[in-house]
């Protein structure tokens, strides 16, 4: 039985792909039932990100069908298989401490993958696919993940994804005050997105988002209007900042209905982008005259600036997280030697009942006590060697030296000098 990992992240498969395999709150529940039915899949869970999907297996056919698995939930699309990664064992485990420390992410150090973590976890108790194995990588994750913010400035001042498309957008405007910013969508990536816009003075905001009293309630926080998807499009032309994230499985704002309000706004330039796996926002857009359209993958710059001023503390939560990866391995080791540890210990346990039980009806029946310690000690060994010595006394026979080093080793003597 071994702990495998097979995904594919932003540094593996462009948008295009990513949004292909996606597994929303609805879909999540129904995938890690199937992935549980499978043959030889003990325990199972599944992080689905902006950035990645993965499955975490502990299975004992070797992973090999999960490549196909995942494809198939993709719609049998052949390029997902392309872009997977598989991991296992101790890679698989430092991964996902790298993961959790914000180490793998778009942005060096962005601290929402741990709560995306711990949201797939909990989904995984929920359907019953985290074992015993899973419980103890995950809580030793957050563990890791948690020294990794205490011991090292990875995460200082961190760079989220949403603060890094609004560093792009003043790259279109020199400043906010005079600007109206569109959030559609009403999660923690459109929150965020609304905190930083707030902090530089926008001079409007409207939340758009399919539940109206989510809308409200966040526009409470940044004094915004509050608005039903319905009616987006008749607020477009208004937003010189669009901001898209959201969990639909198509896109919210189409490419005719950024053309009319383009059109409305006698082509002032618009700043698009688009947080969502699947896309928002119709790809088309970013053609059109007058509009600035970013995607995650398009924040490469802003990412490598921040690469960049932090790869030193990178190299030391990785060496933080090497140390941890090597006490987690050995303490998976321990654990499988607990069943053989358990079984000789009842098996000695049961000798010394036997014995003991012989002795008393030995001194109940007016043996003296002498007579009766020198029975128990000897028997006792007899009964204890016995098995170990039959089976050395055969592997002599065979020429099995292997056995005679490994007893040697576990009794701690060595062969005496003839």
């Amino acid at each position: 039985m071994s702990l495998f990992v097979v995904g594919l992240n932003h540094r593996t498969a462009p948008i295009d792909v990513r949004e292909r395999i996606v597994f929303d709150a609805d879909r999540l529940p129904q995938a890690l039932a199937a992935l549980g039915a499978r043959d030889g899949v003990q325990e199972g869970l599944i992080i689905s990100t902006c950035n990645r999907t993965e499955l975490y297996c502990v299975e004992d056919s070797g992973g090999a069908f999960l490549p196909e698995w995942l494809e198939s939930w993709s719609g049998g699309n052949p390029l997902v298989k392309e872009c997977l990664y598989r991991l296992e064992g101790a890679d698989a485990v430092r991964h996902v401490f790298s993961v959790a420390s914000g180490l793998d992410s778009l942005i060096l150090g962005e601290p929402q993958i741990l709560g995306q973590l711990k949201d797939a976890y909990r989904a995984a108790q929920d359907a019953g696919t985290a074992g015993s194995l899973l419980n103890r990588l995950f809580q030793t994750t957050f563990s890791v993940a948690k020294r990794v913010r205490t011991e090292t400035a990875v995460g200082a001042s961190a760079v989220s994804v949403a603060s890094a498309g609004i560093r792009l957008a003043k790259r279109v405007f020199t400043g906010f005050e005079q600007h109206t910013a569109l959030l559609v969508g009403a999660g923690e990536m459109i929150e965020l997105a609304g905190r930083h816009l707030h902090a530089q003075k926008l001079g409007r905001m409207i939340i758009a988002n399919r539940s109206l009293d989510r809308a409200q309630r966040l526009a409470r926080e940044f004094k915004a209007s509050a608005i039903s998807l319905d009616a987006l499009e008749s607020h477009l032309a208004q937003a010189d900042i669009v901001v898209c994230s959201t969990a639909s499985p198509g896109h919210v704002i189409s490419l005719e209905a950024t053309r009319s309000a383009i059109g409305q706004r006698r082509h002032r330039p618009m700043f698009m982008l688009d947080l969502a796996v699947p896309r928002d926002i119709d790809p088309r857009v970013g053609k059109l005259e007058d509009v600035y359209l970013f995607t995650m993958d398009d924040l490469r710059d802003v990412v490598d600036e921040n690469v960049k001023a932090r790869q030193q503390e990178a190299e030391a939560a990785r060496r933080l997280i090497a140390a941890e990866v090597e006490r987690f391995m050995a303490g998976l080791k321990a654990r499988e030697a607990v069943p053989l540890i358990r079984d000789l210990r009842g098996q000695a346990e049961n000798a010394r009942e036997q014995t003991l039980e012989q002795a008393r009806r030995m001194l109940a029946a007016g043996r003296p006590p002498d007579e009766v310690l020198e029975f128990l000690a000897a028997t006792l060994t007899n009964r204890l060697l016995h098995g170990p010595s039959t089976v050395l006394r055969e592997a002599a026979e065979n020429g099995d030296k292997d056995l005679a080093a490994a007893a040697a080793r576990l009794f701690r003597f060595g062969r005496r000098e003839q």
